[in-house]
This record gives C-alpha cells, structure tokens and sequence, in this order.
C-alpha cells in the first residue's frame, strides 16, 4: 500500500475525506501537515517511520495537563505514523512577528507559557539535552557537514578535539545549571495565538531535559528573523522577573553559552539541510545565523569557543558555503 493509499484509509477510517486535505506545511525534519477541510477542520500530521509519533502523543498529554495549549488529539495510528490533530489556525507567532503584529506583546505571552511549561515537573522518559548532548550535535553539523562543504576536505581530528573542548569550558553553567522541560526547539514558528491571549504550543517531540535558558535563546534569538533589540531585552526582563529563583548571573552566562552552542549548531546545519535533504531554501537563513553566532561569541561566557573557532576558522570564511544555492524561502 502507497503512502497516499495509507493516508486515504486513515482518514475515511475516522469519516473524513480524503479530497479535503490540502498541504498545510513541513518542517525540517520529515514530517509534513495536510489541513483537512469541511464542517470537522482537522490537521493531519504525516510522519512516516522511522519518525515516531508516540513521543509527541505523550508529551501533548503532559503540557495538556499543566495547563498549556496544545492541539487535541482525535485520532492516531502509531504504527503508521498518522495523527488527526485539532486545527489551531494561521496566527503563527512567525508571521504576526514579520509583520510587525505588536511583538511585545507577543513575545510576553509567549515568556509566560514558556515559565508553566518550565516550572512543572517534566515527564518520566525524556532524554537528556545536558552539556555533552548540546557538544555532540555541534561537532556533527559543524565537521561532518559545514566544514567539508566549506572547505572542500575532512576537517582536521585537532580540530574537532579543540572545538570538543572549548564547548564543554562553555557549557559549564549548562552543565551546573537547573534542570527542567525543553520543546529544544520554541521559536514563533512553533508558537501560536489563540484566543484570549493564549498561547498554542506545536511540534514538541523533540522535548529533552535541560537547562531553562535553552528554549528562551531559541525563542528571543531566532535564527530564521529579526526580533528588536529591546524587545529581546524585555522579554529576558520579563522572564528573569517571573523566575526569581534564578540566579540571574549563571543564568546569564548559561544564556550566552546556550546561544553560542546553538547558533553555531544551527548554521552549519542549514548546510546539511541543503546537501542531504535537498532543501536548500534554508540557506537563506544563514547570514543571520552566523550574525547572531557572532554576537554571542562577543560575550566573556563565551570565551572559550571564540578562541577554538578563531584557531581553525577565520572570521572571514564564517558563512553559507560558496557554490550552493540559496533560494528564498
């Protein structure tokens, strides 16, 4: 059975038509949305195996339960890796931010979901995006994709046992930091507004435990625009206000380290989505990306990976390799 065939089964199986679903979206990853039109508005998340759906099932359940918005679950088969999902709208933080739809408030409503989700006991079983996670996942986007691409060789074994260690000197106030629930990946595209001035909460299974100022960076520092300034300083205002039991030196410095950490990841992986998977539409994100790396490495919490990179990566050859594409998104 095709993978059309499949969807068609599910979706009549749960008395909807296959004729009303109409692509909505896919991300990064190998997931893709189809919105399925008429009287029940639904959502159709498509994750074909080997992406596994379960992890998602399970922590929509827990964010449910504290209290976040997350879609309503209608329907799902695990084996296949199909969901019927409640429609949450077109009002992506994303898109009312590039418009300039009141970021203040936006970003506000966004700092205060992030607080419950932070503050509330995680779930049992998630893994662990801790210290050595965060060092692995640089090393791979960087030396097995970016470098190569860049450079036209394998990047030296020197090299990635300097920027190996400069990480692990970086991410000591990670390391040493809180523990709590992280999306590992809130930023407005995965952020909605809903109704009274809630927030809806979207493409979550990827959730690790980790250090609370991960998702803050991903959400104030976003890789794919441009927030203002003061408004980044502002919402950091806001949450530091609304986490008092955060010391707000280390936690500061734990910031810093975890902007570094992902910028430098997400950079080099722009690279990889473009060589492996055949996207190279994110590429255009990459200026801004290794603007935003630039700027963290200017921080003294951040010392130890400017060093590294400066020893094996002038400024000058910091950016999208030269011969691929960069098509707009």
């Amino acid at each position: 059975m095709t993978r059309d065939e499949q969807i068609a089964v599910f979706l009549a199986r749960n008395d909807y038509a296959p004729s009303d679903a109409e692509p909505l979206a896919q991300d990064a990853g190998f997931r893709r949305y189809l919105r399925i039109t008429g009287d029940r508005p639904a959502v159709l998340m498509d994750a074909p195996p080997p992406e596994d759906v379960r992890p998602f099932l399970r922590i929509a359940a827990h964010l449910r339960r504290i209290g976040l918005s997350v879609p309503a679950i209608f329907a799902a088969d695990e084996t296949r890796g199909l969901i019927l999902e409640e429609d949450f709208g077109d009002d992506l933080l994303s898109l009312l931010l590039d418009r300039g739809d009141a970021p203040d408030a936006l970003l506000d409503a966004a700092v205060d979901a992030l607080v419950i989700m932070q503050r509330a006991p995680p779930p049992d079983g998630l893994p662990a995006w801790d210290a050595s996670a965060m060092t692995s996942t640089v090393l791979g986007t960087l030396f097995d994709w970016w470098w190569p691409a860049r450079f036209g060789m394998p990047a030296p074994i020197a090299a990635r046992d300097d920027v190996a260690a400069a990480l692990a000197a970086m991410l000591e106030p990670v390391a040493n930091g809180p523990r709590c629930f992280v999306h590992r990946d809130y930023f407005a595209g995965n952020l909605l507004r809903l109704p009274n001035h809630r927030i809806g909460v979207i493409d979550f299974q990827g959730a690790a435990i980790g250090h609370p100022a991960y998702d803050l960076v991903s959400l104030l520092q976003d890789a794919r625009r441009d927030i203002p300034p003061a408004c980044r300083r502002r919402a950091l205002e806001r949450y530091l206000t609304a986490r008092p039991e955060l010391d707000s030196t280390t936690f500061l410095a734990a910031f810093t380290a975890c902007a570094a950490q992902r910028h430098l990841r997400v950079a080099c992986q722009w690279v990889r989505l473009a060589l492996r998977d055949g996207r190279p539409q994110y590429l255009a994100h990459g200026p801004r990306t290794w603007c935003l790396l630039a700027d963290a490495l200017s921080e003294p919490a951040a010392e130890p990976l400017a060093i590294a990179l400066n020893r094996w990566i002038p400024v000058a050859e910091r950016g999208n390799p030269a011969g691929l594409s960069e098509a707009r998104i």
